[in-house]
């Protein structure tokens, strides 16, 4: 008995490619926009910590250089920037200790988006009651 055997061209196995989100290689959700938030606030704060010890540093080389630049701080545009260096300040904090809490326990791991919104709470409440004191004291002089 002989058996014929036929060949002819091997098919491979089709492995179905991962599915990406149409136009973009992010995702888009918590995790990636509290990174990127966590970037840009730290990155602010940095600079501003950069001018400040600069500006600072005037007082020692001439007195009346640094009471100019103080003056122009006095300025409305620079209390809405005073505004938006608390809100950096408070988000990356509180978001810091999201981040730890990720780091540190399993149970952060499993519920880091969740952490999220309750980061974006807090620094909303904090902000409202921030926000209108010091907007009452920049545009209302008091």
């Amino acid at each position: 008995m002989s058996s014929q055997v036929q060949s002819g061209p091997a098919t491979a196995p089709r492995i179905p490619s991962p599915k990406r989100p149409a136009g973009t290689l992010y995702r888009g959700r918590e995790g990636m926009w509290s990174w990127v938030l966590h970037r840009i606030t730290g990155t602010a704060i940095y600079f501003f910590l950069l001018v400040h010890i600069l500006d600072t540093a005037l007082v020692r080389i001439s007195p009346d250089a640094y009471d100019a630049v103080i003056n122009t701080y006095k300025t409305p545009v620079m209390g809405i920037g005073e505004a938006g260096l608390v809100a950096a300040i408070v988000f990356h904090a509180f978001n810091g200790l999201r981040i730890i809490l990720i780091d540190l326990t399993a149970w952060g791991a499993r519920h880091q988006r969740l952490m999220f919104w309750i980061v974006v709470g807090l620094w909303a409440v904090t902000m409202a009651g921030f926000l209108p004191r010091h907007l009452s004291v920049v545009f209302g002089g008091h």
